[in-house]
Parts: C-alpha cells; sequence; structure tokens
C-alpha cells in the first residue's frame, strides 16, 4: 500500500451507519467510573491528561511512520527532544551531543542537566566510528540531528549504532528535517526517534506538538513512564489538527522536498552564492552518507553567501517577499532566518561568507526563485 493511502485511512473509525470520517475530540480532565474498585486500575485511563482516542490515533500514526513500538506525545518538539534525553540519564553521567543539534537542546544538555552533575560534551558530527574515542565509564546517550539544523552535516548513525551497542548507550536522533518520509533512524538501529510536529506535521504553521518514537517496548515504557512522572499531557483539540495533518503529511512533503531540492540546485548557480548546503546535491560533503542513509531530501536546506557585509544580509532579507522570516519550518508558507547570531560550533572551519537557511512551504518555485532574485541586488 502507497504511504500517501496509508496514512489517509489509519486512525480512523469503524464506519457505522451514518459515522464521521473524523474522530471525535473528547475535552476532559475528570473521567467517571461506576465502580469505584475500577478508580485504581493501571489498564484503562483514569484522568484525561492520560489521552484520549485521537491521542491514540496520533500515536499510531508516528509508530507506523517510523516503525516504532511506542510514542510519547508532547506539548512541543523541544520538550520531545528534553524528555527523550530525561528518560534515560541519571544523576552523574556523561552524555555526547552533536556540536550541530537544535540550540535549545544544545543549551538544555549543557546547562540545565548540570544541576545533575550530568556532563554534556559535544563531538564534531562528522566523527564516524570514531565517537567511540569519546566514550567514557559513565556514557549513556549520544544525542545526533541528521542532518543537523543550521549547517546540514550527515551524521553516521549506522557507526554510532555499532559502537554504542556493546555499551548499551543509547542513540537519540532529531529526526524533524525528514519528517520521518525521508530518514529512518529506527530501521537503521537508533533506539528513539524525536519529532516536532510542529513542522511537517502540522503543516500549517499554528500548532505546537511533539512526539518521541521509540524502536522496542520496553524503552517506549521507559518514556511513557518518565513522561507521566513530568506530567507531560498534550491537550485533544492539538492531538486533532496533528491527527488531520498527517492526511495530507505525504503529499505535501513531496511537493516541498522538490521545490527545495530544485531551489537549492539553482541557488548553487548565482552568482552571490558561495555554496549550498543541501545533502542531496553532489557537492555536499556527506551526499555519500545521505544516498546510503535516506530516501530523499526535505525542505530545508542552508545557503553559504559569498562574504558581505552584516547590513546588507539584513537588506537582503527585509526585502524577501515570498519568504516570511520566521523560525520553524514544514508549513505551507516559505521562511528564512539569517543565521549567524545563532552559530554556536566548536568543529569544523569557519564559514566562508554569511548563512541563510530557507525553508520552501508550497508555494510556485519559479515565484521562489523571483523573489530571492530582487532580494539579491541588496548584496553586491
Amino acid at each position: 500500500m502507497d504511504e500517501k493511502t496509508k496514512f489517509a485511512h489509519l486512525g480512523r473509525p469503524e464506519p457505522g451507519l451514518a459515522t464521521a470520517v473524523n474522530l471525535s475530540i473528547t475535552r476532559a480532565s475528570t473521567l467517571l467510573f461506576n465502580k469505584a474498585e475500577d478508580l485504581y486500575r493501571h489498564d484503562i485511563r483514569a484522568y484525561g491528561r492520560h489521552g484520549s482516542d485521537v491521542h491514540d490515533a496520533v500515536e499510531l500514526a508516528f509508530n507506523t511512520l517510523e516503525n516504532g513500538e511506542g510514542t510519547s506525545l508532547t506539548p512541543s518538539g523541544f520538550s520531545a527532544c528534553t524528555l527523550a534525553i530525561l528518560a534515560n540519564v541519571k544523576a552523574g553521567d556523561h552524555i555526547l551531543v552533536t556540536d550541530s543539534v537544535y540550540a535549545p537542546t544544545r543549551m538544555f544538555s549543557e546547562a540545565f542537566l548540570t544541576k545533575f552533575d550530568i556532563k554534556a560534551e559535544r563531538y564534531d558530527p562528522r566523527i564516524g566510528a570514531s565517537i567511540e574515542s569519546l566514550f567514557r565509564d559513565n556514557t549513556s546517550v549520544i544525542i545526533s540531528e541528521s542532518p543537523g539544523s543550521l549547517t546540514f552535516e550527515i551524521q553516521d548513525l549506522p557507526a554510532f549504532v555499532t559502537a554504542a551497542k556493546a555499551r548499551d548507550i543509547v542513540n537519540i536522533v532529531d529526526n524533524t528535517w525528514s519528517g520521518g518520509i525521508s530518514y529512518m533512524p529506527l530501521d537503521l538501529g537508533a533506539d528513539i526517534s524525536v519529532h516536532a510536529a510542529t513542522k511537517y506535521v502540522g503543516g500549517h504553521s499554528d500548532i505546537m506538538f511533539g512526539a518521541v518514537v521509540s524502536r522496542t517496548a520496553k524503552m517506549a515504557k521507559k518514556v511513557a513512564d518518565t513522561r507521566k512522572a513530568l506530567g507531560f499531557a498534550t491537550s485533544p483539540d492539538d492531538a486533532y489538527q496533528i491527527l488531520r495533518g498527517f492526511r495530507s503529511l505525504h503529499t505535501r512533503f513531496e511537493v516541498q522536498e522538490k521545490t527545495g531540492f530544485n531551489l537549492a540546485s539553482w541557488l548553487e548557480k548565482q552568482g552571490f552564492v558561495h555554496s549550498v548546503l543541501h545533502p542531496a546535491l553532489p557537492s555536499h560533503p556527506d551526499h555519500e552518507l545521505w544516498k546510503r542513509d535516506f530516501k530523499g531530501g526535505a525542505s530545508l536546506f542552508g545557503v553559504i553567501l559569498n562574504p558581505t557585509s552584516p547590513e546588507k544580509v539584513i537588506a537582503f532579507m527585509n526585502n524577501l517577499k515570498f519568504f516570511g522570516l520566521g523560525f520553524s519550518y514544514g508549513g505551507f508558507e516559505s521562511v528564512a532566518i539569517h543565521c549567524d547570531p545563532q552559530l554556536n560550533r566548536k568543529f569544523g572551519r569557519k564559514l566562508p561568507g554569511p548563512l541563510i537557511r530557507f525553508g520552501c512551504g508550497l508555494e510556485d518555485i519559479e515565484d521562489l526563485k523571483s523573489d530571492i532574485s530582487q532580494a539579491s541586488i541588496h548584496l553586491s
């Protein structure tokens, strides 16, 4: 069955006599029982925080998307990252965090976790099998994001999995870039795949949501128990929106992926561009790894401009018409940010020029090219 067909039909109500095609939203905090002896059962929901039928359908969708054995839902993509980490660390641990990771995850690892005497060490995202040289007796987690959210390095996940297996080290992958469509980290041996469903799955830039998908039932229970202990909950209205987004996810992603690749290829030929950071391009330094581990691309990529002043970069950004200036991506509208103010790297060479990140929406590609062309006069 094609993926588009699968996600159009999973999690639907069983048809009866005039059955609604979508699940109903159940808004509830208190759940009532007709027998006191049922109040403390552990095999049923006892409180609204524990979810509803819509939540169950969203979890099924993420399990199906990633070939996972269990999913925990969270109020945002960032909370999904922190939940995955907190479920697998204890006081005194050492964790490894890719140098190219999402900035809030880096700050959580390097600042917040120090309260628990947990040491976060950054690693070169291109370290490959040599990551084993960084292992300590108390190393518990490897956090990767492939590609990196600003500089788009591909990490060698199979090498990480092989190195970590003998030490029982948990591999957590932020898989937001691919939407779970073009990259399958659980199939490659990762223990957890994390999603900011805010982006592609939501699809309309109007909701925040996260998901932690586990490869094994044992890990899924560990994450779920931690989520319950932390009190994380998602509203049924938000879950309904995410389930609705799943229905068209593959169709939208297909368009945005194609636009992203075509726009990246076009930008490589523009005179104001030094280089383009899109792993599907043969010019990308990790292109061979991408071909080995990925099924496709995505809508998000970076562009390194020729050396120019910060003022000219700002003028370029301010003159974009179809690219909104804003964080996140995966919605119907194209967005762009200038990245230099938030670059924080310990590894890799200094970029030869300013870095811009583009996220492609559903606009016509010729309009996007025209928009960039007219704004680029401010870079000369």
